[in-house]
C-alpha cells in the first residue's frame, strides 16, 4: 500500500458528500430514495448566466486568466458588494476562487499555522475543522446553546480564548441551522475580534437566501461601521444565490495586501478558476436587475418551503425541537427522542431512515452534535411532503419523548 501523510490519514470524506454518494448508489440499485442531504439549490442556473458561459466558450474564453481571477470580474464583485452594503470597496481585495470552499482554504492556509488556535462555532459546516487542521493549526469549538438557536456571543468566545487564538470562523446565515446573526449581534462579535486582534473569517455564502425583509440580504460584516472591524476575510460566491454549484465560483474579500498572499497561494494550487465559469459569473455580477430577479424567484420558493417544512415537522413529528430557519435552506432538528437500544445517535438514526424509508439526511455528527439532523429543503413541495410522511412512519409513533 502506498504511504500517505499523517495529515491525510486523519482526513475523512465530507459527511454531506458521503451521504449524497450513498443516496446515488442506492438509486443506482433501483431503490426509491429522497435525497435531502446535499446543500444544493434544485433550480437551474438562470438562462442569462448559462448563455454568458456558452458565449464565452464560443468566443474563445478558454485560456488562463490571472490567478486572482479576471480583473473585470473582480471589479464587478467589488461593485456588487459596494451596491449592497453602501461601503467603498477596493477591487484588488477580491480574489476569485474555485468555489467558496477554496476561498476558505486559502484563508486557513495563509492566516494560521502550527501553534495557532482557531475558534469554530458549533454546529459548524463540516470543512471548517478539517481545513484548520490541514493548515496545522488547532480548531477550538465554541458551543452555542439551543435556547439561542446556537448563536454565540463575546462571552462565549472569551471563555475559550487564550494567547494562541488567531482566528474565528463565523457562518451567517448558518449551515446547518439557518440561524442569522442580527446587526447588533454581529457588531458585538466583530468588535470583540478587533479588540483581541483575532482575524474574523465571515462565511456569508447564504447571505442572499434570507427570510427577513423581502428583497433584503442578511446582515454581513461589510454592513458594519469600519471602526467595528479589525482584520477580516469575507467569504461568498455564486453557488447558492444563482444555483451555480457546479460552476465553482467563490471569492474572498479582504485587505488588498492580504489578498495578494491568497493569490500567491492560489497560483501554486489551481492557477485560476475555470475561465468559462468566470465569464458566466461576470454576467451574474454585472446584470444587477436580472440577477436580483433570479434571486427573488428562488427566495419566494425557499420561503414557501421553509414554512412548509416547519409546519410538517410540527404536525407529523410533534414535540421534536428544531431551529426556525431565518436564512439558507436547511431544517436542523433534534432526534434523540427517538433513540433506543438499537439506535443510539443521529448517525444510526439517519442510517435507519435511509434504509427503511429511503430518506437521506445528514447526521449532526458532521456538524459537531450527534443528537441532531440536517435536512435540506431545496426540493419541491411534493418531495418534501413525501419525505415527512416517510419520516413520521420511520420514526415510530411520530412523537419525540
Amino acid at each position: 500500500m502506498t504511504r500517505t501523510s499523517d495529515r491525510l490519514n486523519r482526513l475523512s470524506e465530507s459527511a454531506t458528500l458521503a451521504m449524497a454518494r450513498m443516496s446515488r448508489e442506492l438509486k443506482a440499485e433501483g431503490k426509491d430514495v429522497i435525497a435531502l442531504s446535499l446543500g444544493e439549490p434544485d433550480f437551474d442556473t438562470p438562462e442569462f448566466i448559462r448563455n454568458a458561459g456558452i458565449e464565452g466558450i464560443q468566443g474563445g474564453g478558454t485560456r488562463y486568466t490571472p490567478p486572482a481571477g479576471m480583473p473585470d470580474l473582480r471589479k464587478a464583485i467589488a461593485a456588487s458588494l459596494a451596491e449592497s452594503t453602501g461601503r467603498h470597496t477596493d477591487w484588488e481585495g477580491v480574489v476569485v476562487t474555485a468555489g467558496a470552499k477554496q476561498a476558505l482554504f486559502n484563508a486557513a492556509f495563509t492566516l494560521f499555522g502550527p501553534g495557532d488556535e482557531v475558534l469554530i462555532v458549533e454546529p459548524y459546516w463540516t470543512p471548517y475543522p478539517a481545513q484548520v487542521e490541514l493548515a496545522r493549526a488547532e480548531p477550538v469549538v465554541v458551543r452555542g446553546q439551543e435556547a439561542t438557536d446556537f448563536k454565540i456571543n463575546p462571552s462565549d468566545l472569551e471563555a475559550v480564548t487564550n494567547d494562541r487564538t488567531r482566528g474565528l470562523i463565523l457562518n451567517t446565515p448558518s449551515n446547518p441551522t439557518g440561524a442569522v446573526y442580527s446587526m447588533s449581534e454581529l457588531q458585538a462579535i466583530a468588535e470583540w475580534a478587533r479588540d483581541r486582534d483575532v482575524c474574523l473569517v465571515s462565511d456569508e455564502i447564504y447571505r442572499s437566501i434570507y427570510y427577513g425583509d423581502e428583497g433584503k440580504t442578511a446582515p454581513g460584516i461589510l454592513d458594519l461601521p469600519e471602526s467595528s472591524l479589525g482584520p477580516y476575510v469575507l467569504i461568498d460566491g455564486a453557488s447558492k444565490c444563482w444555483a451555480m454549484t457546479g460552476w465553482r465560483i467563490g471569492f474572498s474579500y479582504a485587505d488588498p495586501d492580504l489578498s495578494k498572499k491568497f493569490t500567491a497561494l492560489q497560483s501554486q494550487i489551481t492557477s485560476n478558476p475555470a475561465t468559462p465559469s468566470q465569464l458566466a459569473a461576470l454576467e451574474a455580477f454585472s446584470d444587477i436587475e436580472a440577477s436580483k430577479s433570479a434571486v427573488d424567484h428562488m427566495n419566494t420558493a425557499f420561503r414557501r418551503r421553509r414554512n412548509l417544512v416547519t409546519t410538517q415537522i410540527e404536525n407529523l413529528l410533534p414535540g421534536v425541537p428544531y431551529v426556525q430557519p431565518e436564512g439558507a435552506f436547511y431544517l436542523y432538528f433534534r432526534v434523540d427522542g427517538f433513540f433506543n437500544h438499537e439506535v443510539q445517535n443521529a448517525t444510526q438514526w439517519c442510517s435507519h431512515i435511509l434504509e427503511d424509508q429511503g430518506v437521506a439526511l445528514v447526521p449532526g455528527a458532521a456538524f459537531g452534535n450527534d443528537n441532531w439532523v440536517r435536512m435540506s429543503f431545496a426540493s419541491s413541495d411534493e418531495v418534501l411532503e413525501d419525505a415527512f410522511a416517510r419520516l413520521a412512519a420511520g420514526a415510530g409513533a411520530g412523537s419525540a419523548t
